[in-house]
């Protein structure tokens, strides 16, 4: 298996709520690190904690302790049993595009210190259009937004999209479809939001691939495990591997583009752009 050598950075989101995102990210964590990765999640759902109830595993401190100043980095994250890392976000993904030179300072070294032992940070992030979150994706390396068939739920993905693209100028945002009846209904989906992407925006979408349907994975979420464990031969789990595959094939950001001190400074130079 070859390791990236820095830090790869992937923001998932969704234009709204119960698509699925959370399971998504989780899900995918944990596949990468069945392939051999050092993988960490920052659990960027303040009010939810969402990762860490699909984890099972409450964090006792989480980033705001951090941005305040009483913990050290490494104080507040938690080792799940699979091997995965986690922080708890809280309400710190907000403070987080505001830090004071000194803060900023400490978040750059302390983040840049582990980008040694860590292959993958995946951040769950709220959905919607806030402009906090928006600001998270924009500063990772990988944009990755989880989608049902729904003509409500590809309107608010489009309406996020249009705002990346737009107001921060990006591209290569990868599109994955979750609950699909088949995989024609998944790429189907996908072509319908590509379409309107490319014909109003000048922007082509890219495809990571669907998630079929599959109960077991609604059952391994209840259960609070990953789909891969608890039920290793289910469609899901087969469709998590795919989309873990695909993931770590993707061509990778070097560190002038990636990175955890890159995505760090980003943070503070999107704040920057937004008070000048």
């Amino acid at each position: 298996m070859d390791k990236p050598t820095h830090t790869q950075v992937i923001g998932i989101t969704s234009g709204k709520s119960g698509v699925g995102k959370t399971t998504v990210s989780v899900n995918l964590a944990v596949a990468l690190h069945d392939m051999g990765y050092d993988v960490m999640i920052l659990d960027a759902n303040s009010s939810a904690s969402n990762a860490q109830v699909a984890l099972g595993t409450p964090c006792p401190f989480n980033l705001d302790h951090f941005v305040r100043g009483e913990k050290n980095l490494k104080d507040i994250i938690i080792a799940r049993h699979y091997g995965i890392k986690l922080i708890a976000g809280a309400n710190a993904i907000e403070h987080m595009t505001t830090l004071n030179p000194a803060q900023a300072t400490r978040a750059l070294e302390q983040f840049s210190a582990m980008e040694e032992s860590l292959d993958f940070l995946i951040i769950d992030l709220p959905p919607g259009t806030d402009p906090s979150v928006l600001s998270f994706m924009a500063a990772t390396g990988r944009r990755l937004i989880v989608v049902k068939g729904d003509k409500e739920g590809l309107a608010d993905a489009y309406a996020m999209i249009k705002i990346l693209c737009s107001d921060f100028q990006l591209d290569r945002i990868y599109i994955i479809v979750n609950a699909a009846r088949s995989n024609e209904e998944g790429q189907n989906v996908f072509n319908h939001l590509n379409t309107v992407a490319t014909k109003f925006l000048n922007r082509e979408l890219h495809y990571l691939g669907c998630i079929k349907r599959d109960e077991l994975m609604v059952e391994s979420s209840e259960h609070h495990k990953a789909v891969t464990e608890f039920a290793p031969t289910s469609q899901a789990a087969h469709d998590i591997r795919e989309l873990a595959k695909h993931t770590s094939q993707l061509d990778r950001k070097q560190y002038a583009e990636g990175g955890m001190g890159h995505f760090v400074q980003r943070i503070i130079h999107l704040h920057d752009l937004k008070t000048s």
